[in-house]
């Protein structure tokens, strides 16, 4: 991690945290940490700072940390996302949040399958675990907000124009659609939809509600892969 995330329940006093978990075991077999040693720290949904190891014990360790320093900005930008196969949730979580999106949206598709609703990736506590991870990852302390709509036509119809009203508003979708734009200077609303694309009506009703379609060349790419090369495009 490039960045130690730190929780209210860590700290015992304003500038005193104790670590006993998965970061206390970075900090030994990672970093090599010893008494006096300072590391990049940031407080969740808080600013970023430095942390001096003050006491290291044989499970835990007690830091001394300062704030001072804001996050990086985020990138002006809802993603709406089609759910994707539960075995690349994980990693879409930790790929946003390294990004720096600060809304997504997660939205059931006609292509994606009932049974990728039940996976345990979409349980608060998981999706959380691997925001943190992308967050880590990116020196970042400010959790992307997720929300989840299983009902595609409502959203897209009752919701999603409001939320895309004063952005540029894009689909991502295989076809003969002009090319997605380059280093976009405005608030974006992007539509991605399942590795099996959008359905016509699906792209039709995203249109309805503002989102133009946009490609990226005759490749199909994996969602993890298309989130990638389309954010960076357009940003």
């Amino acid at each position: 991690m490039n960045l130690l995330l730190l929780e209210e329940a860590d700290f015992i006093a304003a500038d005193r945290v104790v670590l006993a978990d998965r970061r206390f075991v970075h900090m030994q077999d990672v970093h090599g940490v010893a008494v006096g040693d300072t590391l990049r720290v940031g407080r969740i949904n808080g600013l970023m700072g430095l942390a001096t190891v003050q006491r290291l014990e044989r499970h835990e360790a007690e830091l001394h940390v300062s704030f001072d320093q804001a996050p990086p900005a985020k990138l002006p930008l809802t993603l709406v996302l089609a759910v994707p196969r539960p075995k690349m949730l994980r990693r879409l979580f930790q790929t946003v949040a390294t990004l720096g999106v600060p809304r997504l949206i997660l939205l059931n598709s006609y292509k994606v399958e009932k049974s990728f609703w039940q996976t345990p990736f979409l349980q608060p506590d998981v999706i959380r675990e691997n925001l943190i991870l992308g967050l880590e990852q990116a020196r970042d302390t400010v959790l992307p907000e997720v929300i989840i709509e299983k009902r595609f036509k409502p959203f897209v119809e009752d919701r999603l124009p409001a939320i895309a009203e004063g952005t540029l508003g894009l689909v991502g979708h295989p076809g003969d659609y002009p090319a997605c734009p380059r280093a976009v200077e405005q608030p974006v609303t992007l539509a991605i939809g399942p590795e099996g694309g959008w359905i016509p009506y699906e792209v039709d009703l995203l249109g309805k509600a503002g989102l133009a379609p946009v490609q990226l060349g005759a490749r199909i790419l994996r969602v993890e892969t298309a989130v990638t090369a389309l954010l960076s495009r357009i940003f």
